[in-house]
């Protein structure tokens, strides 16, 4: 699959076959997910949107088949992919995107593990520091990053309170760890409700605009604001002076930029994630698994928000 033009679906392409060069891999994917990421490069909004026309997809799951010099991964390998270019049936990708993966955990599951979980576990670990015994409230929980953060949040010993819309994201919550549990539609006052439920020390917000803002207004003195995103469409209006006088700190996250800005950091986080899955701590839930060439609709359950966790496309 490509895409060729902004805000169109994507179509077939083939690309020409190339052997992989020094410190590359060819990879047969077996599976790959949607990030809400994919969303705001089909009409060219993200920051790191690549020129067109080009393999959607962001990270997936499958097997080396090819390696080239200089390369510690040998074909057999099963591997968690992360790099651009995931919705095809096979692609070339440098030998540091692909992390090996445990016998254990499905090709469905790897392909959606790497961003959803390494953007909850380092932001939570690295950023906001959670401790055990701390509160924890996750906006937009039943989402693919929300999801996650309840589940680690709550392997990492914190009360986790999680806000979502609708008694089946709610149900899935509470079985991912949620301690307690928000449903958004039945909130008038979500800075109200945060309160009652006790305050918090950290909110994790992928959404943005009024929720996030409601929530930061239920931070105790002291407490850690993160930004992961603005599923909303804009980001939340924070009143800084708060932040001053309650000494709230803020911290813009983007998991991607950790590739640069501190890969030994960002391996181990995720070499962390890889024991707590072996450790049966974490189970990552595949929330809609659609076939490559239903990926056009794939798009809209996820351009909807009517999918609960990953959406996963079968290649």
């Amino acid at each position: 699959m490509r895409l060729s033009e902004k805000a169109s679906p994507p179509s077939w392409g083939e690309l020409p076959h190339r052997h992989p060069g020094p410190g590359e891999v060819v990879v047969r994917m077996h599976a790959a997910a949607l990030n809400f990421a994919d969303l705001l490069m089909q009409t060219g909004a993200y920051q790191d949107t690549p020129p067109l026309p080009f393999i959607p997809g962001i990270e997936g799951a499958g097997e080396v088949v090819e390696a080239g010099p200089d390369c510690d991964l040998r074909p057999g390998t099963r591997v968690a992919v992360l790099g651009q270019g995931t919705m095809a049936q096979a692609n070339i990708f440098p030998a540091a995107w692909c992390h090996p993966i445990p016998d254990s955990m499905s090709y469905a599951q790897a392909a959606g593990f790497l961003v959803a979980y390494g953007t909850s576990h380092l932001a939570l670990t690295r950023r906001a520091l959670l401790t055990p015994g701390e509160t924890l409230a996750v906006l937009g929980a039943a989402g693919g990053v929300g999801l996650t953060a309840v589940e680690i949040g709550a392997a990492l010993g914190a009360r986790v309170i999680a806000v979502a819309r609708g008694a089946d994201k709610l149900a899935v919550l509470r079985k991912a760890g949620a301690h307690h549990v928000l449903d958004s539609d039945d909130i008038p006052d979500l800075r109200a409700a945060l309160r009652e439920a006790g305050g918090v020390d950290v909110v994790y917000d992928p959404v943005g605009a009024d929720p996030g803002r409601q929530a930061f207004g239920a931070l105790r003195p002291g407490g850690r604001f993160l930004l992961i995103g603005f599923a909303a469409g804009t980001p939340p209006d924070l009143p800084l002076n708060h932040a001053l006088v309650k000494n709230i700190a803020i911290h813009g996250f983007y998991w991607g930029a950790y590739r640069q800005l501190n890969p030994a950091m960002m391996r181990s986080s995720i070499e962390e994630l890889m024991r707590l899955f072996q450790d049966g701590r974490i189970n990552p839930h595949v929330g809609t698994t659609l076939p490559l060439a239903d990926l056009p609709a794939a798009y809209e359950l996820l351009r909807d928000r009517r999918a609960i966790g990953k959406i996963v496309i079968t290649i």
